[in-house]
This record gives C-alpha cells, structure tokens and sequence, in this order.
C-alpha cells in the first residue's frame, strides 16, 4: 500500500483526524479539492467553542461537543493557537422565552454543559447595553481562529498534504482501497491506502457514492446561514456572544451575536436551504429579517448599522426526522473494511473535531 491512512478533505474535522491518528499510523495523506486548507464549512461559520447546550440528550453531537469543548482549548492553549473563551448569554425576554430558557438549561446541564442562571440585574451588569429579563450564562462558550487552529492540526500530524485534487473513483482492492484523483491540471493518477476516511464535508454524500454506498440517510441537504456585521462604532458595546431563546420550531440557534478575536461583531446565521453546495451570495434584502430578528435584544441595532458580510453551508443529513446527528460509520458491515464515513458534520463539527477523531481511531481499532 502506498499509504495507511488517506483522509478526503483538509477542513478541521480532517485534520484533526489525521493529528489522531498519527499516533498510531506513519503514514498519513490529507486530499484537499481546494487550493489551501479550511476553505469550507470549516472557515465559513462563527467559529464557536460550544458548550454542549442545545443537543438532544445522549447524541453524538452532545457527548463530542462537551468532550471536544475541553479538548480543543487545551489543544490550543498548548500550540499557540489564537482563541478566546469569551463566555455567552442566552437571554430570556418575557414570561414564554423563560419557560423556554429553563428547558434549553436542564437540556444542557443533563448534556454536562456547565452552565447558570442569572436574573436580571445579574445579566445587565454583565451587559448593561441589551434588553433582558432573564439569562443562562455559559463560562465555556468562546471562539477560535478555525484557519490557525487547522493548521496546528495538520502541521502536529506530521501528514502529507495535497492540494487541488480532486477523489473521481475509489475502488475496494484486497487489503485496503485503491484511490483515483484528477489534479488541478486535469490530469489523473491513482495510488492506494489501507484506511480511507471521507471528512469531505459538503460533499461527503458523493464520496459515499464512489465507495458504492447509496444509502438514502446519507443524502445531505445544503442548509446556507448568512451574517451580516455590525457597523457605526456599535461592535464594542456587548463584551461576549449573546444568543436569543431557540423557538421550538426553528431549525437553527436563532440569528446571535459573535465577535472575531480582533473584536467585530456580527449577526447570524440564519437559515435557507438551497440546491447549490457553494452558493456564498448574500442578499443585502435580508437586511431587514437580521433586524427584527435581534431588535427585541440588541435594542442599540438600527437597520442602518447592518451590512452583509459572508455566509457558510451546513450540510444537514436531507432524510432525518427531527434533530440529526453526526453520523460516523466504519464500513465493515457494507463489506468495505477501514472505510470511515463521516456524514452531515455540521456544527459543533469545529468544537467537537478532536472528540470525533477520537470516535474513528476507536472504530478503525475495532477492525
């Protein structure tokens, strides 16, 4: 074999993995289609350690989302990395969103999130500048430079990376796969590996398909989320991330407040399927959804202060019921061993990435 392990995409989820499972495999190739690392559903989100809160009791995304919340600032605390634990509010305005604040906090203390109460004069001198009657403060909450972050990953592997390069076949051959590319050039070449983890993120569902895998829970959906930032001299008037109440009914964490390690403040995501994988245009008419969204708790925000920034794709697994979760399959019951699918890693995919590489060096021991 010319490899022991191939890893389908260089986004953090990937090269985590890779920085996993250099521990016990020498030889280790990432495959990226783009010209550089953490070009996709990696660099284009909030770019949020999260807590564990809102996931549904016993899931995979709650159990990695709290170990990986520990994992990765003790990841980045030893390497350098540029992160901040910010901390976060969700805040309660009104007796419906309480009941709703209380059930987002037994959801997330029974997850293992720490997590407190604060009333309202607690959560005002925190952040005397929003509207709020009542609070659930989050100490764990904070954000990460995703690119730095997956190049620490990558570079601590040891692997080797190729770039520009595109997976066009994959063949099962004995004692492991064999791999066919198309570069940048057009010109194609093959090599083979013993493992191969697809970590291909938008396109994870496709990779499935090469490996003869046509399974429709695997099918995704593409869920776009844009943000627009806050202008006028307004991004230093709250100190940390504030997210309103989920509604029960939305499919997201509601349009919330982040700030960049250099302090910008930004609104988003919200929430907009669409047919194509990479379609970033933002609409400057969704103006005025972002400001009624957050004008019941930002009350500082007029419509003038907002200005379209950029937007990011969650692959959201398209035949689920309900909330999905990760899925993280080795293959072995398909009679394709040392194949590891990682489908609809969407988020807390970058807080949970060091946890989820745990779950696949697990699995392919299992083997």
């Amino acid at each position: 074999m010319d490899y022991e392990v191939t890893i389908i995409g260089a986004g953090a989820v990937g090269c985590a993995i890779a920085y996993e499972l250099s521990k016990n495999y020498a030889s280790i190739l990432v495959i990226e289609k783009e010209d550089g690392i953490c070009k996709g559903i990696s660099s284009r989100n909030s770019e949020v350690i999260h807590a564990g809160i809102y996931y549904a009791e016993n899931s995979l995304k709650a159990k990695l989302c709290v170990e990986g919340n520990a994992l990765i600032y003790d990841f980045c605390e030893k390497k350098g990395v540029p992160h901040k634990r910010t901390t976060k509010l969700i805040v309660a305005n009104g007796n419906s969103e309480e009941i709703l604040l209380e059930e987002i906090f037994k959801k997330g203390t029974k997850n293992g999130a720490e997590l407190r109460f604060l009333t309202q004069v607690e959560a005002k001198k925190l952040e005397p500048n929003i509207n709020v009657t009542s609070a659930i403060f989050s100490p764990n909450t904070g954000i990460v430079d995703s690119h730095s972050y997956t190049q620490a990953l990558l570079t601590s592997s040891g692997a080797e990376l190729v770039l520009r390069t595109k997976v066009v076949g994959i063949e099962k051959k004995s004692g492991g796969y064999r791999v066919i590319v198309r570069e940048h050039t057009s010109e194609e070449f093959s090599f083979t590996t013993k493992i191969l983890v697809n970590s291909a993120g938008l396109y994870s569902d496709e990779i499935a398909k090469l490996c003869g895998i046509e399974e429709a829970n695997y099918t995704l959906a593409f869920c776009k989320g844009d943000y627009f930032s806050v202008q006028n001299g307004k991004n230093k008037l709250v100190n940390r991330l504030i997210y309103p109440v989920v509604k029960k009914d939305f499919k997201g964490l509601g349009v919330h407040v982040t700030l960049s390690l250099g302090g910008e403040m930004r609104l988003g995501p919200d929430v907009e399927f669409i047919s194509k994988a990479e379609n970033y245009s933002i609409s400057p008419n969704k103006k005025q959804a972002f400001y009624e969204a957050v004008k019941s708790f930002l009350p500082f925000v007029e419509i003038e202060d907002l200005s379209p920034e950029m937007s990011g794709i969650r692959p959201k697994l398209a035949f689920y019921e309900g909330s999905p979760d990760f899925v993280i399959n080795e293959e072995s019951g398909k009679n394709l061993p040392n194949l590891v699918n990682l489908i609809g890693i969407e988020s807390p995919g970058l807080t949970s990435s060091l946890a989820i590489a745990k779950v696949v060096l697990q699995k392919l021991k299992s083997v």
